[in-house]
């Protein structure tokens, strides 16, 4: 019986820690990271201009020149796709039509190496 409790604990710990912890990581650019597929993907933002830099497997900054993005954006009651286009090295970038406030959820959603990204983000 102890041993099934002990894996229940296990389980919630686990499953709660996850999410949670999603966005403490901070990046190299002071923004919060997320991991996709392996790949760090670090959101950074000044304004409504929105910024992901994208890591490959091993850490080191993965090109983007190929690679098509987008940002969803709810704020305000309002859902807005903002299309995101790659600079050289490792960045995926765009501006949202308002600057981006307390508490606006994002989501990137990216294609790389013939599989998706998708990372979600809090603004804090």
């Amino acid at each position: 019986m102890q041993k099934y409790i002990f894996l229940a604990m296990i389980v919630t710990l686990t499953s709660s820690v996850g999410p949670a912890t999603a966005q403490t990581k901070k990046g190299n650019n002071d923004g919060p990271v997320v991991t996709s597929q392996g790949h760090a993907i670090e959101f950074v933002h000044k304004g409504g201009e929105m910024i992901f830099y994208i890591g490959d497997h091993d850490g080191s900054p993965l090109p983007t020149k190929e690679m098509k993005g987008r940002a969803t954006v709810q704020q305000g009651g309002k859902t807005v796709t903002v299309q995101l286009k790659p600079v050289n090295p490792n960045m995926m970038v765009g501006k949202a039509e308002t600057e981006l406030a307390s508490q606006v959820r994002v989501v990137f959603s990216g294609n790389v190496h013939g599989h998706s990204l998708t990372a979600r983000y809090t603004v804090e």
